[in-house]
């Protein structure tokens, strides 16, 4: 399954967009799995896929987007083209039967709550580092990171 994960970090949002397009699966047994997952949080929706016995719950993760706060926003699955092909039938005739192929989208982003709060903690940070204060926090939280015994230098 071919897929192609983008990632836009907004200011006000995190989304990312999962898109498979030309999977060689049936959009109606797609559509079987994708319900199962439609507005959960991104855990428990790969949680879902990990133990569905189905071949379209297979899990093909290009990167990594950290799933606290995510929620499956938008999952839906369209018709991709159909291939035409021909079977032999008896007396030199033949049967024409179509594999189905199916374009499968899925968005997640982060819930609304965290969002606030992480607006929240970079404007207690901006505030926290004015001035002549603040400047003097922020080097001694520099001096602090760097001093950590455990910690691996950067180099």
């Amino acid at each position: 399954m071919a897929t192609a994960i983008q990632e836009t970090t907004d200011k006000t949002q995190i989304e990312g967009i999962a898109q498979a397009r030309y999977t060689r699966v049936s959009p109606q047994k797609a559509r079987l799995v994708i319900d199962l997952i439609r507005g959960r949080r991104a855990e428990e929706a790969l949680h879902t896929l990990q133990f569905t016995k189905k071949r379209v719950a297979k899990e093909d993760s290009g990167e990594t987007l950290d799933v606290d706060e995510l929620f499956v926003t938008r999952c839906f699955v369209n018709e991709g083209p159909r291939w035409k092909r021909m079977r032999p039938a008896p007396m030199g005739r033949g049967f024409r039967y179509q594999k189905r192929t199916s374009h499968i989208l899925v968005e997640v982003s982060e819930h609304h709550r965290a969002v606030t709060e992480r607006a929240a903690a970079a404007a207690a940070e901006a505030q926290a580092s004015k001035g002549v204060k603040g400047a003097i926090r922020k080097a001694r939280k520099t001096l602090e990171q760097r001093n950590k015994p455990g910690q691996k230098k950067k180099k």
